[in-house]
């Protein structure tokens, strides 16, 4: 038991990577994530909720695709590693307080990068953008609808702290698209059919000629997620820009999710 909870998808291990900004999640720790030769990595990736039965803070109604999903994965150095899941220490590290350590890292992390540098997300939606030629057109209005209908609609559990972390920042993207699109060197209409393409693509893996496509989508949705990241990850690793752009992938992905570009728009009588 517990084997397949320390089996990390490559997404999870990128975004985890990127929204540590090399440093501990521990509050007021200044260890670095990377050693002093600058290329080997003495991360510890910690659960918050144990991967094994007689581990720390383990919850016995979890699966083991949520105990290896991002939401349950923090990046320790190996001092505040061994203090977290020492038995002795549980009830002075419980699972909120970790939850809460994430939280507060990230979300510092990926605003202080992005007021740091504005051109991050300029470039990884302009390297997006050049994926493929715009030859149709595609309505993207943003749709109206409630977000947590859609996250139960989709049986999302994995990204969901993900869409709720990031949803605050579609009125930044719009902002960005809308000043993009002004300057004629860009159409917000081709970033989007780039996404809903690579969606329609994806979940056919999962869905195939199934007549309970709904019932699969919902099943593995979270899948479909982590496969358009990882396909828009690996397009603009293709190019050539800052490696902090990977950054902004998940947050182009919410706001697509935001205007039904991702997933299915839920019932009006659902």
């Amino acid at each position: 038991m517990g084997d397949k909870a320390r089996e990390y998808t490559r997404t999870t291990i990128r975004r985890l990577d990127t929204l540590s900004g090399n440093q501990c999640y521990a509050p007021n720790c200044t260890r670095s994530l990377i050693a002093k030769d600058n290329k080997t990595i003495i991360s510890k990736i910690c659960h918050i909720e144990a991967a094994s039965e007689n581990g720390p803070r383990y919850n016995p109604n979890m699966i083991d695709d949520e105990r290896r999903a991002f939401e349950n994965l923090i990046l320790l150095c190996d001092e505040h590693h061994r203090i977290i899941d020492n038995m002795d220490n549980v009830t002075e590290y419980p699972v909120e307080l970790l939850k809460d350590w994430k939280a507060n890292h990230e979300s510092q992390l990926l605003h202080q990068k992005l007021s740091q540098n504005n051109s991050l997300l300029y470039q990884a939606i302009v390297a997006l953008s050049d994926i493929i030629d715009d030859s149709e057109s595609l309505d993207n209005d943003i749709q109206a609808f409630d977000i947590e209908k859609k996250l139960e609609y989709n049986n999302i559990k994995q990204n969901r702290y993900l869409i709720e972390e990031y949803r605050v920042l579609s009125g930044k993207i719009d902002a960005l698209y809308n000043e993009l699109e002004k300057s004629g060197s860009f159409k917000k209409e081709k970033l989007l059919k780039i996404i809903r393409m690579a969606y329609l693509k994806l979940k056919g893996k999962y869905v195939v000629d199934s007549n309970n496509e709904l019932e699969l989508i919902r099943e593995h949705s979270d899948d479909i997620i982590n496969d358009i990241e990882e396909f828009l990850l690996n397009e603009i690793e293709k190019q050539s820009i800052h490696d902090d752009a990977k950054i902004a992938i998940p947050i182009i992905m919410v706001d697509a999710f935001m205007r039904c570009k991702i997933l299915e728009k839920p019932n009006h009588d659902s």
